[in-house]
Formats: C-alpha cells, structure tokens, sequence
C-alpha cells in the first residue's frame, strides 16, 4: 500500500507544474537573469513537475520520478536564492523566502525516500 506522504508528493509536484501554465508570469519573474529561454525554461520545468509527479504514482516508474524530482529540487535553488535576493519579491515576507532554502533539503530528503 502506497504512502499518503507519497501521494502528497505526487499531487505537490503535479500543482507546481500546473501552476507553471496558470502562473506563467510569477514563474517568469522568478528566473533569474543569467539563466536563458525564460519562456522554455517555465515550460519545460513545469512539464517535468507534471511527468515527475505522475510517474511517482506507478511502481514502474517511481524510482526514476524520485531521482527526477531531487534533479529538479535541485535545479529551482538558484530560482530560490534569486527570489530571496531580488527587490521584484519584497511582497513576500522575507523569513517564506529565506524558510524556502533550507526547505529544498527537505523535499530532497522526500523524494529520496522513494529511490
């Protein structure tokens, strides 16, 4: 029987990468400047969410997912650090922004579980 905390997994990164498309211009301004395609790179990364997510779900593909959804954790830390340090998110307190750091760990540790 699979986990609820899996299921949670799934169903975060499936909304994140949803979100991408709904959310286009956040996700947007959130790119930091010396990382190019802006535009590709929001689509690709949010189609990699939905891919990772769902295959979470199957047996067959779960551990792939895994290792794809630390890969992508991963890649979002610069995003991270450049919302934390750009003057475009002020509206966002800052302890969200600077709690979204060490929380990648967290997410990495999560999906690890599923290796």
């Amino acid at each position: 029987m699979l986990s609820i905390f899996l299921y949670l997994l799934s169903g975060f990164l499936i909304y994140a990468g949803v979100k991408h498309f709904t959310d286009k211009k956040f996700f947007l301004k959130a790119m930091p400047p010396y990382i190019p395609c802006h535009e590709t790179m929001v689509f690709v990364s949010g189609i990699a969410e939905i891919i990772i997510g769902l295959g979470l779900i199957f047996d067959f593909s779960r551990s792939y997912a895994a290792w794809g959804a630390i890969a992508l954790f991963i890649a979002v830390f610069p995003a991270n650090i450049y919302m934390l340090t750009s003057a475009k998110f002020k509206k966002i307190p800052q302890w969200i922004l600077w709690i979204r750091l060490p929380m990648q760990i967290g997410l990495i540790y999560w999906a690890y579980q599923y290796v």
